[in-house]
């Protein structure tokens, strides 16, 4: 997509030269901004990984410092990008389309040095949203493709629009002729599958699955001036509002511990026919660490059991269950549910579930002979 100019129509500089320009000072109160923006970006995943250990720990501090004490921070960091790797094609796009509506629209209101949205679109390189688009494509689930084919388009017509004002021939085939081919090939292949969720009761998928075609034709231009500063800085206050609640929550489902199943029984319970004899125990739930004494382990009511251990019979890593799908729509047999990364990655092969992950025993370890 290119790397857009930092100074241009509309855009404040400073001349310095023939042919050249340079960024005019920053005001006070625009670096301030900057410097708070900067602070508080860091600072959000640092407490969304507190906030998981908190919930956890179900708002119990003593198991929360053995959590923060033995959970790796690399593994913390991991679910978190695995989990949140689809919000930064979005952040990049969004803000770039509005940032790059208000330039067009009233170039008079886009300042750099006061205006953080604008300042987002100036400094953005060209090479950071094609990634984006990139990223998007594999990581968003097939429902949501249409709407990152809508902000890219939109991104392209919109920068085409601003760089070659004097082009009308490209900015009519870039603006207008394909976002319409766009629309045509997406109705031609989504119109089933927005029909299917439509009659099954799915209003949300039927709108986007239908609605970003058409809404690319009509967004790759410029909007009224009066309008255009509310409009954008609006829009981008409330995507900064919405999406950190739905980051965290997503985050907040999101595994960061491994689940284990640990059959467990006293040494005592090896001796059949005593009559004291404690049967063996599954132990469910999420394992913390192995230390040279114990087996330390969250359990499913958030309870840190320490299990010897000489008591452990056998031990087994559960695998994540697969979330029940939603949606019973599918476009060509890819349901809107899966992203290209599912398709593409290799699947864990369909295997009998082990018994111990449902919380019961196999019989070699009722008749204590189970191994680790």
């Amino acid at each position: 997509m290119g790397e857009d100019r930092v100074t241009g129509p509309g855009v404040p500089g400073l001349a310095g030269g023939p042919g050249r320009s340079v960024r005019p000072r920053r005001t006070p109160a625009a670096r301030q901004a900057q410097q708070w923006l900067l602070t508080l970006l860091p600072a959000f995943p640092v407490l969304l990984l507190v906030l998981r250990l908190w919930q956890l720990s179900r708002q119990d501090m003593s198991t929360m410092l053995l959590l923060v004490q033995y959970v790796s921070p690399l593994g913390l960091l991991s679910a978190l990008l695995i989990a949140l790797v689809w919000a930064f094609p979005l952040v990049v796009l969004t803000f770039g389309v509005l940032g790059r509506l208000l330039r067009l629209s009233a170039p008079e209101r886009f300042d750099p040095e006061r205006s953080l949205l604008a300042s987002w679109t100036a400094r953005t390189p060209g090479w950071v949203a094609t990634g984006a688009v990139a990223l998007g494509a594999l990581t968003w689930q097939l429902r949501f493709l249409p709407t990152l084919l809508m902000l890219a388009l939109c991104l392209l017509a919109l920068r085409t629009r601003y760089l070659y004002p004097d082009q009308p021939t490209r900015i009519l085939l870039v603006g207008v002729a394909l976002p319409v081919a766009a629309a045509i090939l997406a109705y031609a292949a989504l119109a089933p599958a927005a029909w299917t969720a439509l009659r099954s009761g799915e209003p949300a998928t039927a709108v986007l699955l239908a609605v970003p075609p058409v809404a690319t034709v009509l967004l790759t231009g410029p909007i009224p001036a009066e309008s255009a500063r509310a409009v954008t800085h609006g829009l981008t206050y409330a995507v900064a509002a919405v999406l950190p609640l739905v980051t965290g929550a997503v985050f907040l489902a999101a595994p960061v511990l491994p689940t284990t199943a640990v059959v467990v029984a006293p040494p005592d319970s090896d001796t059949a026919g005593r009559a004291d004899e404690v049967p063996p125990e599954v132990v469910l739930g999420a394992l913390i660490t192995v230390t040279d004494t114990a087996t330390v382990m969250l359990d499913r009511s958030a309870a840190v059991r320490f299990l010897p251990n000489e008591w452990v019979r056998s031990q087994v890593l559960c695998p994540q269950a697969r979330p029940v799908p939603y949606s019973v729509v599918a476009v060509h047999g890819w349901p809107v549910e899966e992203t290209v990364l599912d398709w593409m990655m290799l699947r864990r092969p369909v295997a009998d579930p082990d018994v111990r992950c449902a919380g019961r025993l196999r019989l070699e370890d009722r008749a204590g002979r189970g191994t680790r």
